[in-house]
């Protein structure tokens, strides 16, 4: 038996498609080749799965996590070394800024679609 994926999920499959090599182009930016590797995978499994697997989750939380520049400013990352070579007027700075919010909403809603949380998001903040 197959099962349609929620209404929220279908929406951020949408999104990624839609915004397929804006997300691929900023996670190289920020993450270099293995960045754009997990990208690949995750947008490849979500354009041909039904539901979101623990891969899937841990590689949009993963993705969340390097646009929210989670790991800059630790010296042993290559995100920061690869953060220090942006220049702030980039106009592609402003489509990074605006493709994290508009993932991190559509994993709000897949949250608030579910009656466990799926993404670890600090309440707090």
């Amino acid at each position: 038996m197959h099962t349609s994926p929620s209404p929220a999920v279908q929406a951020l499959s949408l999104f990624l498609s839609e915004n397929n090599e804006g997300l691929q182009n900023a996670a190289l930016v920020l993450g270099g080749g293995k960045a754009l590797k997990r990208v690949q995978h995750l947008l490849d499994h979500l354009g041909e799965a039904r539901q979101l697997t623990r891969r899937a989750r841990l590689d949009l939380v993963a993705l969340h996590e390097l646009f929210t520049l989670k790991y800059v400013g630790d010296p042993l990352r290559l995100e920061t070394a690869l953060f220090a070579e942006i220049d702030p007027m980039d106009p592609m700075v402003e489509e990074i800024c605006l493709l994290t919010d508009r993932l991190e909403d559509h994993m709000r809603a897949i949250d608030a679609a579910s009656d466990l949380p799926v993404f670890d998001f600090d309440i707090a903040a």
